[in-house]
């Protein structure tokens, strides 16, 4: 496997590659024309190396990827309507950030702690409370995967984020960057976010557990408080489970997220592999652009 690892996101009939210091959004405007958007990144962690501590790069990287991937949602909207907005400002993205954080805080953390709330009084074990809780977190997570699914746009997203998947395990065999080849691989891969979401559910189980049974307002507050710390243990588990040798504990952590993204991946067709290889191989350097042997 390669030492370098590149992520991306599905956006609007596209796919955004992120590398080391080099970001490319690849988007299908026609059957006959793919537009491209290719941007210097800068890492926070080479200006500032505590940003770059275990633990601490988690949280960085997901506001990074927030921002980061909203942006590419804009281009690839803008392209696809032929809009010229092509990014989004600071304070739209602040608002957007904030509302999405909002959604996600209710849909599950305030929902679940209210249900739990409901029957805690039923439950004599803590632990068994937190795993009751974290149920009820997995099946709103589940519920609103299920329902997007049924949109017909997000249907065509989930292809591309199959595509994304599939040129990516390209890249880490070794094998030359081909349709070809691309076409044989799984649109599962260990480093999702969707593995991700999984990952932070889990571990909420765990930490929750030494927090005893508190109010409704209490459970809530807390795992707003802790939700940075879930964050960061959440990436380095998720960062070693992307790893060809993986450790047989990270792989129980990881492999639900897996069987989860069975509904976030879809089989892509070879134009949207063409559009995820164009948007790799604008960042990857220029001598691994070609095949790769």
């Amino acid at each position: 496997m390669k030492e370098t690892q590149y992520g991306g996101q599905a956006v609007i009939e596209g796919v955004m590659m992120k590398g080391k210091d080099k970001m490319a959004i690849a988007v299908r405007r026609s059957p006959e024309e793919i537009v491209m958007q290719e941007k210097a990144v800068k890492s926070l962690g080479d200006k500032y190396p505590v940003l770059d501590w275990p633990f601490i790069r988690g949280v960085v990287a997901l506001i990074s990827s927030l921002v980061t991937g909203l942006n590419a949602l804009t281009f690839s909207a803008s392209q696809v309507m032929e809009d010229e907005e092509e990014e989004l400002t600071t304070w739209e993205l602040v608002l957007t950030i904030l509302v999405s954080f909002g959604l996600a805080i209710l849909l599950f953390v305030a929902l679940p702690a209210w249900i739990t709330s409901l029957v805690q009084k039923f439950i004599g074990s803590n632990v068994l409370l937190n795993l009751f809780e974290g149920m009820v977190k997995i099946s709103a997570f589940l519920a609103y995967v299920f329902f997007i699914s049924r949109l017909d746009d997000i249907q065509r997203v989930f292809k591309y984020h199959g595509a994304e998947h599939k040129v990516i395990h390209n890249y880490e065999s070794g094998e030359p960057l081909t349709i070809e080849n691309a076409r044989k691989f799984t649109t599962l891969h260990p480093r999702c976010g969707t593995n991700f979401i999984f990952i932070v559910i889990l571990m909420s189980i765990f930490f929750f557990s030494f927090f005893g049974r508190p109010p409704v307002l209490e459970r809530i507050l807390y795992h707003i408080l802790l939700m940075p710390v879930i964050a960061g243990v959440s990436y380095e588990v998720l960062k070693k489970g992307g790893k060809k040798d993986v450790n047989p504990l990270i792989g129980l952590f990881t492999r639900p997220g897996l069987v989860l993204q069975k509904l976030t991946t879809s089989e892509p067709d070879d134009d949207m592999l063409e559009v995820a290889m164009r948007s790799l191989k604008a960042v990857l350097p220029e001598s691994e652009r070609g095949e790769i042997n």
